[in-house]
């Protein structure tokens, strides 16, 4: 750590340097793309949530962009157009932080808040990042039912609440009850790549969140 840094549920300050090699990525795109957000991408959606999405990292083109959790690539249209659905957002979703969409019961949070390189965190930058999480798991006091996308986000997800991950394996549309009372649901990650193999398709995606939708509607 090289300065302090407070730590909080509203997550990093935009000059956060926890970590070397993300602060020179974002320094590098930032002189590419001077206008971009290019900093920590804070979590979006109200702390009284009962659902909270938990996604690896903010894509350079996405959410590094924008500022906002899953806006502006592919994984946001699919992901707020779900969300729509089920219920968990209002809005017509437009790929851009303005665009007026708002989450109901729901907030999205990344694993990691500064975007990675070729999209793949290195273990000390997710353990730099966790206290964050942590911060935010403790202040949504309504919490119920965490989503998972993608097997790092469910394993970062498990380590942050100090579970053991042996006894939770990753498996899509698969709801785990966890020790500490939480739900932990796992979904495989909703990018452009996955629906563009068949790995994972809108009906898929669709039935993690009616999963959901009907174990906080009891």
């Amino acid at each position: 750590m090289t300065r302090n840094i407070i730590v909080s549920a509203d997550g990093p300050p935009l000059d956060c340097d926890l970590c070397p090699r993300l602060v020179a990525y974002r320094e590098a795109n930032a002189a590419t793309w001077p206008d971009w957000h290019n900093a920590p991408v804070r979590s979006f959606g109200p702390l009284d949530a009962q659902l909270l999405i938990v996604g690896l990292a903010p894509g350079v083109k996405g959410a590094n962009r924008t500022g906002r959790p899953f806006t502006g690539d592919y994984a946001g249209d699919l992901l707020y157009q779900t969300l729509g659905r089920f219920g968990f957002a209002d809005g017509t979703y437009d790929k851009r932080p303005d665009d007026g969409v708002t989450l109901t019961d729901c907030r999205i949070a990344n694993g990691v808040r500064c975007v990675p390189p070729e999209n793949k965190p290195v273990g000390a930058e997710v353990n730099a990042c966790r206290p964050f999480l942590v911060a935010e798991f403790e202040a949504m006091k309504n919490l119920k039912v965490i989503l998972a996308l993608g097997g790092i986000s469910h394993n970062t997800t498990l380590s942050t609440l100090g579970e053991r991950r042996a006894s939770y394996k990753f498996a899509h549309c698969v709801m785990h009850d966890l020790t500490n009372g939480l739900k932990l649901a796992d979904s495989y990650h909703c990018s452009r790549y996955n629906t563009n193999t068949g790995r994972l398709t809108e009906e898929m995606f669709e039935d993690v969140f009616r999963m959901i939708r009907t174990t906080l509607d009891g």
